[in-house]
Formats: C-alpha cells, structure tokens, sequence
C-alpha cells in the first residue's frame, strides 16, 4: 500500500480550523461530566489515543467505548453512577471526532484488537469491566473475541456486530440531523417520535455532533456481522442490552442468536426505548450495568 493509499484511510477533519473549532465543542460537552476528571493521552502503533479517567479510586475498572462518529462526552449520564464505586475510564475511539488523533491506518479487526490492547496496557489496566454501545459495542466483542485476556466482563448495549447494519440505521442517523435544526419546542415530540434521544441533548453535545458531521472524515466502514465461530468462541462473561425500538437491529431476533452461540451469556430486551438508550433511559441503563459489574 502507498503512502497516499494509506493516508485516505486515516481518519481526521478537514482542517486545522476545523479542528480546533470542534476541540472548543467538545471541551464545552465534556464539562457536562458530574464528576472530575483527568486527561490520559496513551500513544500506540496508530496514534495518540485520549482517555478520561474519573470515579473512585477503588473497584475493578470499567472502561466505556462510544458509538461512531461519537466521543467520551457521550457518557456524561453513566460515568456519576458507573464511578462512584469504580475508577471509569472513557476510551476516546482512534478514528471518530475527539481528542484522539490517528496517524496510521487501521486495516481490520485485528488492528483495532491491537489498538485497544496497546491502550489498556499504556493506562496499566489488567482487569477490565468493558462497556460498549453501538460501534463500542463491536469493538468489545472484537476485543472478547480477539485478545480478551483483559476482560473481566462485557456489557454490549444495542452492539453492532450482531447483523448486518440495516438502510434504516442510516435513514435514521440522516434523519436526525435536519430535526437538530428544527424548533426547539418541537424537538421534545421528535425525540420521542424518532427514539432519537440526541434531539433534546444538551446544546453543547447537539454542537459536537453537527460539527463532526460537518468537518470530520469518517473513513471506516459499519461495523460488520460477526461469524457464528467468532461469537461462539468468546469465553469472557457477557451481557447484551438491546433496544426493543432500535434502528440497528431487530431485538428479538438478535438475542436468539445471542442465546443460541453463548447460551452462558446474559440477554435483556429493554422495553420503549430505541438505539440512544443511554441518554433515554440512563439511570435504567446505569444500574444494569452496575447489577452485571457488580453480581
């Protein structure tokens, strides 16, 4: 592969300006967290990772991947609960809009295992609690499947991974950017109307999200649907959260197959809600994930 080959495949903004222009939205979202917190910035083989370290200083660590074209400002309604009785970590994912910067290409599952393998180890983790939705959710079962040797757990919240990614999910996401411009006495019935919980988000977090969409280059592909040896071969205790309304896959069906290659593993269908569910139903969302953590 050349060198220009390579470079289209690296994720970034369209410029410096761009950049620091987002950086500005994205510092005003993460003040959103209730807790404090530290910045960790971890080099590995594909670049500058940035991490948010927060909670307590004791308990098992529980670390948090976002969804795509997301940052770790998205979980400022889990990390208050998720920390008080665990030091949480908020992965800032190498190739989406964030503080984290990307200089080489990553080719693959393997690539990304490697990544997420080379952070935990610079941030001295050993032992980890893995939470993901959505993109973060593929990227914790990839990670179960590829170099779990870290793993205590994994909590999967409406993951990619499980189906193919339907037109729908697309429509959805296109669909909710106009409605971010719509009046904002209307954005309440969208939200629900839609299950599109970013509508009513806060305006700091709205701006993060037309800013990305505007001015980041998001070069990866969906997340794709995992084998049935792949999913199969994961031994690492699990638990899958999905969204009855959700855009991305079809709950019932994803958790018979769920049931059918790790019968060991835990499975909930979460009633009402859609894709977004950490922001639709965050305290419902926090304390199952802290009742799996935790049992």
């Amino acid at each position: 592969m050349t060198a220009t080959s390579e470079r289209t495949r690296i994720a970034e903004f369209t410029s410096e300006a761009a950049r620091d222009e987002f950086l500005q939205a994205y510092d005003a979202a993460l003040d959103l967290w209730p807790l404090p917190r530290r910045e960790i910035d971890v080099e590995t083989g594909f670049g500058m990772t940035r991490v948010h370290r927060g909670g307590a200083d004791h308990g098992d660590p529980i670390v948090l991947l976002h969804g795509s074209a997301g940052n770790a400002s998205n979980w400022y309604l889990q990390v208050g609960t998720l920390g008080s009785d665990h030091p949480v970590y908020a992965v800032d994912t190498i190739d989406d809009p964030g503080g984290s910067v990307q200089r080489a290409a990553i080719n693959g599952p393997a690539d990304y295992a490697a990544w997420l393998a080379q952070v935990l180890d610079g941030l001295g983790l050993d032992r980890v609690h893995l939470v993901g939705h959505s993109y973060g959710g593929y990227l914790a079962l990839n990670q179960a499947i590829r170099a779990p040797e870290t793993l205590a757990t994994i909590t999967l919240i409406d993951p990619g991974g499980l189906e193919k990614v339907p037109a729908r999910f697309y429509l959805h996401a296109l669909a909710g950017l106009p409605a971010l411009a719509a009046p904002r006495r209307m954005r309440p019935w969208l939200a629900r109307r839609m299950a599109n919980p970013a509508l009513v988000a806060p305006p700091g977090m709205q701006r993060t999200l037309m800013l990305a969409a505007r001015t980041f280059r998001l070069t990866r592909s969906a997340a794709p649907r995992l084998g049935d040896d792949e999913l199969a071969s994961i031994a690492t205790l699990a638990y899958f959260l999905l969204a009855e309304r959700s855009s991305l896959l079809r709950p019932r069906r994803a958790r018979a197959r769920v049931h059918a290659l790790l019968p060991s593993a835990r499975v909930e269908v979460m009633p009402v809600v859609g894709h977004g569910l950490t922001l639709e139903e965050p305290e419902q969302v926090n304390e199952r994930i802290l009742g799996f953590v935790d049992d």
